[in-house]
C-alpha cells in the first residue's frame, strides 16, 4: 500500500509563508502528477495545485495562483508546495494526493489512488 505523507504545516500570522512537502517512501513519485487538495472545516475540498511529471504542466487555484508555488525535486522524491502571503482563508488541512497518471488533469481530479494523511495550516489575522 502506498502511503504520501505531507509535512511543514504550522500555525502562522496573516502574510506568514510555510513550505509544505510531501514524499512517498519506498515509492518513487517522479513518474506521476501530484495533487495539493485542503479541506477546511465545513467548506468543500478544494484542488490547490497539480504538477505534472511527463509535460511539465502545472495549475493553480484562482485563490492562491500568485502567492503559491509548488515544485518537485526528483533527486529527493519530494514535492514541494511554497506557500507565500498566506491568508486567514488558507487556514485547511492539506493533503497530496496522486491519480497515478502522469499528466494533471487540471488542479484538481475526480478520482485518487494515493493519498497522504495531511498536515494542518493555520493562519491567524
Amino acid at each position: 500500500q502506498v502511503q504520501l505523507e505531507e509535512s511543514g504545516g504550522g500555525l502562522v500570522q496573516s502574510g506568514g509563508s510555510l513550505r509544505l512537502s510531501c514524499t512517498a517512501p519506498g515509492f518513487t513519485l517522479d513518474y506521476y502528477s501530484i495533487t495539493w487538495i485542503r479541506q477546511a472545516p465545513g467548506k468543500q475540498r478544494e484542488g490547490v495545485s497539480c504538477i505534472s511529471s511527463f509535460n511539465g504542466a502545472i495549475y493553480y487555484a484562482d485563490s492562491v495562483r500568485g502567492r503559491f508555488t509548488v515544485s518537485r525535486d526528483n533527486a529527493k522524491n519530494t514535492i514541494f508546495l511554497q506557500m507565500n502571503n498566506l491568508k486567514p482563508e488558507d487556514t485547511a488541512v492539506y493533503y497530496c494526493a496522486t491519480d497515478t497518471l502522469s499528466n494533471c488533469r487540471g488542479v484538481d481530479s475526480p478520482r485518487y489512488d494515493f493519498w497522504g494523511q495531511g498536515t494542518q495550516v493555520s493562519v491567524s489575522s
